[in-house]
């Protein structure tokens, strides 16, 4: 298939140059369903990208978007702050009954704003509030949002850089496996704890993914994660599991602190939580933290209801019966089958394969190829972005709803562009 770009238009003449995902996906997109979309040509994609990872159950799902026209087409309130609606109210019964209460978690639910970024902002508030300490460790690689909060807690150089003034109170620490086993995990950090001469400030709270997505797809081991949640306890520190692009579903089961066996004292949310691409996040935490007072935190797109009534249909479609989790987990093993193939070919410019789930990351030695293969995989028809500190790292993140036939198909075009780009 030949693309050819789109003339000069308004985008480039009146849009700012901040934007990104357009200058390696030159085409003006029209149409989506599932997982593949048109361009204003005709021209059809398929989808590894998935919104960013907003989009778990596809464009234009069907079942979801007869919930929202239907709510629309009877005048459903779309805009309600924090007021009580029915909206909220089927949503808010929704994940208590199919996500909560099956895994005997127990959090209150809070509506930040919408963007994964108030998410966090929120968490990081209420950890110190809670705590009465400003400081907040992170990992390194690790990525929380473009708000100054949470840059602070997000490892990459270049999106730091963007501040413009010093980013304060945030701490890193080495992620699982990032001084490649050569030191006793948490070994550092415990030191740091316990010297009242180390100058660390007592931390409020630690912020971490399961899985760095935009840091390469750094997946933390099981027992990495224990280990963090037991010093957690310990040290009196409160544990922040940032699942905004990870969970959902994304890596199996519904949150993707599941497989480890803990249970954080703070989560956070959004991206899919919406279920069809509409803004919407939660900041989830136990009981006990409830500490706010009305309005201390707040944000004039909080409620936002057509979100809640796409978030409920998600929950109660795909939810309910455990089979949307043993479908990923399949998916996923179809996936690392492949990568593997691709990484048995490439003559040793594949150093790692990595991913669970449907989430899993191709790294090249030569930290260019990435981003060739990306281009590759546009010209044939394929979304794919990069991840990881040097863009690194190609990044599948189909929707979770794709067919083992898409997916293979998907998968045929990776290892063509990875060939043609040798």
């Amino acid at each position: 298939m030949t693309i050819t770009p789109p003339a000069l238009s308004v985008f480039e003449t009146l849009e700012s140059e901040v934007r990104s995902y357009c200058r390696g996906w030159p085409a003006v997109f029209d149409r989506a369903r599932g997982a593949r979309l048109t361009d204003e040509d005709g021209h059809g994609y398929l989808d590894f990208f998935a919104g960013a990872g907003s989009l778990n159950y596809g464009h234009n799902n069907p079942v979801l978007k007869r919930a929202l026209i239907d709510y629309i087409e009877r005048d459903g309130i779309t805009h309600g702050l924090d007021m009580a609606t029915t909206a909220k109210r089927a949503f808010l019964e929704s994940f208590q009954n199919v996500v909560l209460r099956p895994r005997d978690l127990p959090y209150k639910v809070m509506f930040p704003g919408p963007t994964g970024t108030n998410a966090v902002e929120a968490a990081l508030k209420l950890a110190r509030k809670v705590k009465g300490r400003e400081s907040i460790v992170s990992f390194t690689n690790a990525f929380h949002g473009m708000s100054l909060g949470s840059l602070a807690v997000t490892g990459n150089a270049f999106k730091r850089a963007g501040a413009g003034i010093p980013l304060v109170h945030g701490t890193p620490m080495p992620f699982d496996n990032y001084l490649d086993g050569q030191t006793p995990d948490f070994l550092w950090f415990e030191r740091l704890l316990e010297d009242q001469g180390s100058g660390l400030n007592k931390p409020a709270a630690v912020i971490v993914e399961t899985i760095q997505g935009e840091g390469g797809i750094n997946v933390a081991r099981p027992e990495w994660l224990r280990a963090l949640a037991d010093l957690c306890h310990r040290q009196d520190m409160l544990l922040i599991v940032d699942d905004i692009q990870m969970g959902c579903g994304r890596t199996g089961a519904f949150f993707s602190f599941e497989e480890a066996g803990i249970t954080p004292d703070i989560v956070t949310l959004s991206k899919s939580i919406s279920g069809y691409g509409l803004p919407m996040s939660l900041c989830l935490f136990t009981p006990e933290l409830d500490v706010w007072e009305p309005g201390e935190h707040n944000g004039t797109f909080r409620g936002n209801n057509p979100a809640f009534v796409t978030a409920a249909a998600a929950l109660t479609t795909y939810w309910a019966d455990g089979q949307m989790e043993k479908q990923t987990i399949a998916r996923g093993e179809q996936v690392e089958r492949a990568l593997f193939a691709i990484r048995a070919e490439s003559s040793g410019d594949v150093p790692d394969v990595r991913g669970r789930g449907l989430v899993w990351g191709l790294e090249f030695e030569d930290k260019s190829r990435a981003s060739a293969v990306c281009a590759r995989a546009f010209e044939l028809g394929l979304l794919l972005e990069t991840s990881g500190p040097q863009s690194e790292v190609v990044k599948l993140l189909p929707p979770l709803t794709i067919t083992a036939e898409e997916l293979d198909e998907g998968l045929r075009t990776v290892e063509r562009a990875v060939r043609e780009t040798a």
